[in-house]
């Protein structure tokens, strides 16, 4: 059982909480960036934040924490929104309503086609006196999302850029449906959802990418220069049963309307919704590198001035 105390909201959320996470247990040297990266985990999944559930304390100290990384990357507010927030709500399998809300800011790119690019910042919050932490489940993957964030406001996007952080994916892809019921932007703009769900906890250098079943077009931006990870294609078959992934994660809000996404994350492991699941056991080097590959896979896609027509025909004869 562990143990935990609330400390004051503006201690956790200060820049100097944390200070080079992951060197002094590992050995590892990484760049000011990287740091960045694990930082954002380690803060998001420390005991504090209490499991991050949605509708509860921890929840909204999370948005807390998005609110300020997303000031302090210069992200803007989306017009139609009142802030960064989305809210919504939602009645649980016992007719409970819960009020969740998704976190969503956006850099205009050169032209109004947009990509989503996304992950869940909720967990599954306390159980039986433990703190279900969510390192890899799923702060690396908003980690990441602010990673390609501050990235790409040093770099203007061809594309307009949504980063959407969602609330309630562990009740059921619940932030992600109400975003694609309710978008915040025309839906026919988005072009694609990139999503980022566990993708710093694999032990052996290997990062799937699902979705190039469905549309075959986009293996060809799956062009990586960092050998020390492995993109694999796969767990998209729908013949394969429960090893298709696509609609396992908030993906499958946007591929309910059509919408292309690839879907980064590693296959299960050890800690996979246990209360192990902690920031001292993610793989640091993994993720860093994971990290670099996905946003080397985006600039990919980014260059192409073209993703309507790449995916025309493919939707239109869905239509029919």
């Amino acid at each position: 059982m562990k143990v935990y105390l609330l400390f004051p909201l503006i201690a956790l959320l200060s820049c100097n909480t944390i200070k080079n996470p992951g060197q002094a247990q590992t050995g590892q040297h990484f760049s000011k960036i990287e740091q960045q990266l694990l930082k954002d985990v380690e803060v998001l999944s420390s005991d504090e934040y209490e499991g991050r559930k949605t509708g509860t304390k921890g929840a909204e100290m999370a948005r807390a924490y998005l609110s300020i990384r997303f000031k302090q990357i210069g992200l803007k507010p989306i017009p139609s929104l009142v802030g960064y927030e989305q809210p919504f709500s939602f009645r649980n399998n016992k007719g409970v309503e819960i009020h969740g809300k998704n976190m969503i800011a956006y850099i205009p790119g050169k032209d109004q086609q947009v990509i989503v690019i996304s992950a869940h910042y909720d967990h599954v919050g306390v159980m039986n006196g433990e703190v279900y932490n969510g390192a890899d489940d799923n702060a690396s993957g908003i980690a990441a999302l602010l990673n390609f964030a501050a990235y790409y406001k040093k770099n203007q996007p061809n594309h307009t850029l949504i980063f959407a952080a969602f609330d309630a994916e562990e009740m059921g892809l619940r932030g992600s449906k109400a975003f694609v019921d309710k978008a915040p932007v025309a839906l026919e703009k988005i072009r694609m959802n990139i999503n980022m769900d566990m993708i710093s906890h694999n032990d052996k250098g290997e990062l799937y990418a699902c979705g190039t079943y469905k549309y075959p077009e986009l293996k060809k931006y799956f062009i990586t220069t960092d050998p020390k990870i492995r993109v694999l294609l796969g767990h998209d078959d729908p013949k394969t049963g429960h090893e298709d992934w696509t609609n396992q994660s908030d993906q499958g809000s946007f591929n309910a309307k059509n919408i292309p996404f690839i879907y980064f994350g590693v296959e299960d492991h050890k800690d996979y919704h246990k209360a192990s699941d902690e920031f001292q056991n993610i793989n640091k080097k993994f993720f860093t590198d994971a990290t670099a590959s996905i946003l080397e896979i985006i600039n990919n896609i980014d260059k192409e001035r073209n993703l309507q027509s790449i995916f025309r025909e493919k939707l239109r004869m869905k239509k029919q």
